[in-house]
């Protein structure tokens, strides 16, 4: 059988030019729905995705020649990972492609919070001029807790250095990464020290809903919260507790557990997140720049390329 790849998703022209190159042939369908594409997989050796729908077991099922997923993303949990590794599928995500991106959006939305930027601009532009009610806090001297330090973690952890902040990391599942940009601790020391969380873990069966009232009940020092990771590892109504208490002082959400309206209109606690001057969200595009759309795209090509080129 022909090793042909489907790719059912936008992706930078890189992508297409590096498989071409090395004479990889593929389909481009980036219009393609779920069903179309359950339909024919099974003529596929490769399959090319971003987020457009779940790759769930009965797709799985139908690919039976499939040897790669590659996601055009950080994070494979639009994939079903076990199912998929069980069938010998490798799975290629591009996780060192936005990283860059995420890094430098969560500093500026912490730098927004911390400065009190987006209440200041509407109140001017509402044609009040509140100075002393804007006064800001400095990021210099603070200690920044990052939970997860892999690509995303450790990109973030190298932009906070000229800051001079005390950084601080937790990995469950890496050890001895101790360097430079950051210091390694337990999760007793993050819950002590941090007056900065920033997350950068992927969401899976043992992420979903961490971060609940239990998990932040632990904290001992007011601090603000930075969610870029994915929204499912967080529960809404326990951050507005905190933030109601002042445990936590603002929180920035690129992600959401429930995205893209109508639906997120529609969740009980939007408004009342929607409406607070220290919370500010934006439309997960934190990893989605002009210059992350090459980088993802370039990256993940490679990878397929390697990954075909063994055989």
């Amino acid at each position: 059988m022909e090793n042909r790849i489907l790719i059912v998703d936008d992706v930078h022209e890189v992508l297409l030019t590096k498989l071409e190159q090395a004479n990889l042939p593929f389909d481009y369908r980036p219009d393609m729905q779920k069903a179309d594409a359950a339909a024919i997989i099974q003529r596929y050796t490769g399959l090319v995705i971003r987020s457009k729908f779940q790759v769930d077991s009965a797709f799985i099922d139908r690919a039976a020649h499939l040897r790669f997923i590659a996601r055009s993303g950080a994070g494979l949990d639009n994939i079903d990972e076990d199912y998929a590794l069980a069938k010998n599928i490798q799975l290629l995500p591009a996780n060192e492609g936005n990283r860059d991106a995420v890094g430098e959006h969560m500093i500026g939305m912490l730098l927004s919070l911390l400065n009190n930027l987006n209440r200041g601009h509407r109140e001017i532009s509402g044609g009040f001029w509140k100075r002393e009610e804007n006064r800001g806090y400095e990021l210099k001297g603070r200690t920044v807790a990052i939970i997860g330090y892999g690509h995303n973690g450790q990109a973030m952890a190298k932009k906070l250095s000229g800051f001079e902040v005390n950084v601080i990391a937790y990995d469950k599942y890496k050890t001895g990464f101790s360097d430079q940009y950051v210091t390694e601790v337990s999760m007793e020391e993050v819950v002590k020290q941090a007056e900065v969380l920033s997350f950068h873990i992927p969401l899976t069966r043992e992420t979903k809903n961490m971060v609940d009232r239990e998990y932040l009940f632990h904290f001992r020092k007011p601090f603000f919260l930075l969610m870029g990771a994915r929204g499912g590892i967080v529960d809404i109504p326990a951050v507005l507790h905190y933030l109601d208490e002042g445990k936590i002082l603002g929180a920035a959400f690129d992600v959401l557990p429930v995205e893209k309206f109508p639906a997120l209109a529609e969740q009980p606690w939007f408004s009342n997140l929607s409406s607070r001057d220290n919370v500010l969200l934006s439309p997960h595009v934190a990893g989605w720049t002009f210059e992350s759309y090459y980088k993802l795209s370039a990256i993940l090509a490679d990878k397929i390329i390697a990954t075909m080129q063994k055989g």
